[in-house]
């Protein structure tokens, strides 16, 4: 089943039901009015959803309407948890090699979490791009969306409580990073300000083989101004899948319906696939080159970060994003 969140006057907006291939959907505001909504009753509204999704599927869904991702807000634009992880470590020491700086050894033991500001931009919204020097960048991850997970959960547990796939891009400053982090201040507060979601959720069985209950095993290809930044596929070089990630933030309390958590951005450790960030593809090519040729986020670029099943047709929605300065 695939889920999204029709934009209207209200912040939550209104669940939509959407077909498979992305070109027809349909209001369920009858059967849950928010993806909120849904979430916090899902055992019960679930299968209603799903009857639904089958009559949209046959083409007998009165009220349905053509796919159009501009129209739609983030599948759930206000979260209640928005917790990010580090699960590829290629990314890390990419990412601190650009810094100086080493990856401790235990990372590889214990995840590293980070909880942010639970608000999400939609797949095609503007990205807005603050003044002076900060060294805006992309980054390309695979998030579920939770019912509620009780404290202790196992990984069993927590893995039962996976409701929803998608896609997010994670926006780092990456300037505003280094600066802070020499400061010794979060560098989570300053340098990372809004994620964004496809225009899409699924459910895990849409997924098909792709989903092993752990990790989501396709490439995520992302493009600035149509160049190739990087396809990681998100199977490989991974040191935690989900439920792992879920029972590990829900040791000593429990996380409510409608928590987002990403396992961080995508990476793989063949400098030819690389990672779904600028700033692992300035230090690929600091190391091949002598020094780094890509530059950070500007006004007018254009973001696309996508994800494709076997028959290469998009699962979630293209993130396409366009940089705006000011």
């Amino acid at each position: 089943m695939k889920l999204a969140t029709l934009r209207d006057a209200t912040r939550d907006g209104t669940l939509m039901v959407v077909d498979r291939t992305l070109t027809r959907m349909i209001r369920a505001s009858h059967i849950a009015p928010t993806m909120q909504a849904a979430l916090d009753n899902w055992d019960a509204i679930a299968p209603r959803l799903e009857q639904l999704y089958d009559e949209v599927e046959r083409g007998e869904a009165d009220g349905a309407v053509a796919f159009d991702a501009s129209l739609l807000a983030a599948p759930l634009p206000r979260a209640f948890g928005w917790i990010d992880g580090t699960s590829y470590l290629s990314h890390m020491e990419r990412a601190r090699a650009l810094r100086g700086v080493s990856l401790p050894e235990d990372f590889s033991q214990e995840p590293l979490m980070g909880e942010r500001v639970s608000v999400f931009l939609g797949g095609r919204d503007p990205l807005p791009l603050m003044a002076g020097d900060v060294g805006m960048d992309i980054e390309g991850e695979v998030g579920v969306i939770l019912d509620d997970v009780p404290i202790g959960a196992d990984e069993a547990e927590a893995a039962r409580h996976i409701r929803l796939i998608t896609i997010i891009n994670d926006i780092s400053l990456r300037t505003v990073l280094a600066e802070t982090a020499k400061r010794g201040r979060s560098v989570t507060l300053f340098a990372k300000p809004y994620p964004t979601m496809a225009p899409v959720a699924v459910t895990p069985d849409e997924l098909g083989q792709a989903w092993d209950g752990q990790l989501l095993k396709l490439p995520l290809v992302c493009h600035v101004n149509g160049v190739l930044i990087g396809a990681p596929d998100g199977g490989r070089d991974a040191s935690f899948g989900f439920p792992r990630l879920v029972s590990y933030c829900a040791t000593y309390k429990p996380l409510p319906a409608g928590t987002v958590l990403a396992a961080g951005t995508l990476s793989n450790y063949d400098d030819d696939i690389g990672g779904a960030c600028i700033a692992e593809r300035r230090l690929i090519e600091q190391r091949q080159g002598g020094a780094p040729t890509t530059r950070y986020l500007s006004g007018g670029d254009q973001i696309d970060i996508d994800m494709l099943d076997r028959y290469g047709a998009s699962i979630f929605g293209a993130i396409r994003q366009t940089v705006v300065a000011g």
